[in-house]
């Protein structure tokens, strides 16, 4: 088979429903020269059994990177996928994150030597979320701030990012700039750049694990570019019952050091030291 010219992580864990909608809008893209890996930080049989059946129902190669479940380990998972992919490219998002029909193309578009990329997420309520199908996926309702608004979603001025055009986009980068970081929803960057750096500190829970990846790959010479009115994704609610005060306060006295020490490489990545 031909190598691919990128891949797209996607990380899940029990949440069959919501990676259904996510591999859908995947399988719309307008740009189709990337393959899927999806991270599962180990996730019951079920999801192994829907995986092998929607392989069967698209032409874009899926690979199923999966551990056993012992907690929460969303950055180990992630080094795993990371090792797992065959292109020089990789696109970061999760498996409750339904990519806009130009999520890649847009990715692939501004991609460049020395960057890495960040781009935009919508957060909707869990009654939109739930009344988004794959048939309104398919053709491409979910985008449709009017159709959104009239199913729960609320008016703000972020809306103006799910449906912006080529215009749009550019002049709502510029006069809203935003520091770039790796935004585990929609970041992408070079495969060499991020295994410099070792991939993601595994020592970390939820809560910043992709944001102080991101202060690595600054502190390597990468700059980020942000791109959040270009790369959309809607991001679907859902009870995050691995959220704590405690995982966060550890995780950022770990990013503390980080900035602090101006660190590169973590002794707790891919490679252990």
């Amino acid at each position: 088979m031909k190598q691919p010219a990128n891949s797209v992580i996607i990380s899940t864990y029990n949440a069959i429903d919501w990676l259904e909608k996510t591999l859908v809008g995947f399988t719309m893209q307008t740009y189709r020269d990337f393959e899927i890996i999806i991270a599962d930080d180990g996730s019951k049989s079920e999801t192994k059994d829907f995986i092998d059946t929607f392989k069967l129902k698209t032409d874009i190669s899926i690979i199923h990177v999966w551990h056993e479940d012992n907690g929460f380990q969303k950055s180990e998972i992630l080094n795993k996928a990371l090792l797992a992919c065959n292109s020089d490219y990789v696109i970061m998002t999760d498996g409750d994150c339904i990519p806009r029909k130009d999520f890649v193309e847009q990715h692939v578009k501004y991609k460049e030597t020395g960057y890495f990329l960040s781009g935009g997420y919508h957060m909707l309520p869990l009654s939109t979320s739930k009344a988004i199908s794959n048939s309104d996926i398919e053709q491409e309702n979910c985008f449709d701030v009017k159709w959104l608004l009239e199913r729960g979603m609320p008016k703000s001025f972020k809306n103006n990012k799910i449906d912006s055009g080529a215009l749009q986009e550019k002049f709502l980068n510029f006069i809203t700039p935003t520091k770039p970081t790796w935004n585990g929803h929609n970041a992408s960057g070079w495969k060499k750049d991020i295994l410099a750096v070792n991939g993601f500190d595994e020592r970390m829970q939820y809560g910043g694990q992709d944001r102080e990846l991101g202060e690595r790959l600054v502190n390597l010479g990468i700059k980020g570019k942000q791109i959040r009115y270009s790369a959309i994704c809607l991001h679907l609610d859902h009870p995050r019952g691995y959220k704590n005060q405690e995982s966060i306060t550890k995780n950022r006295a770990i990013r503390d050091a980080t900035k602090s020490d101006k660190s590169i490489f973590t002794p707790y990545g891919i490679v252990k030291k």
